[in-house]
Order: C-alpha cells, then structure tokens, then sequence
C-alpha cells in the first residue's frame, strides 16, 4: 500500500458499519412480515443461505445491496433507503 491509499480499516473507525448492518437487518425482517412482494420469497432463500453459511449482517447487506434497494424502492421505504445509501457508500 503507497503512503495516499487509506487503509479502509482506519477509515471504517466511527462508523459503526455493524450497528447499521444490525439496523438494515431488523429494517428487512420487518419489511418481509408485512409484505406480498416477491421479495420476501427472494430473501427469505437468502437469509437462510446466510445461515448455513454463517456470514455476518455487513457482508449480507454488501452482497445484497441491490436487491435490497430493489425491494425498499417498491416499498417506497425512504428511510431504509437512506440507511442503504450510507452503508453502500461508507461500510461497503
């Protein structure tokens, strides 16, 4: 690494990337149960492959990121979608 490559590490300090992975999980369980959207069919194979292979919420979420806008679009969910935004752009 040169002297001008920020180590991503250093520069995920203060952001709590986990707490709001955390968040968007328990945004996306809520979303599921009160919805029809083909979506939760969708997630609900995911979650479960996310168990078996015993990932942890950042790396779901970072994996997931545009079915996950995908689904808090149709939802017209403006603060999942905004909470979306930030993990993409500073945890991901």
């Amino acid at each position: 690494m040169n002297d001008q490559t920020p180590d991503r590490y250093i520069t995920f300090l203060g952001l709590d990337c986990d707490a709001k992975a955390d968040r968007m999980m328990e945004m996306l369980h809520a979303q599921m149960a009160a919805s029809e959207s083909r979506w939760v069919r969708y997630f609900e194979q995911k979650l479960a492959e996310k168990a078996r292979m015993a990932t942890d919420n950042l790396h779901f979420v970072g994996s997931q990121i545009n079915s996950l806008f995908s689904f808090f679009e149709e939802l017209e969910d403006e603060e999942g979608l905004a909470l979306l935004w930030h993990l993409e752009h500073n945890c991901c």
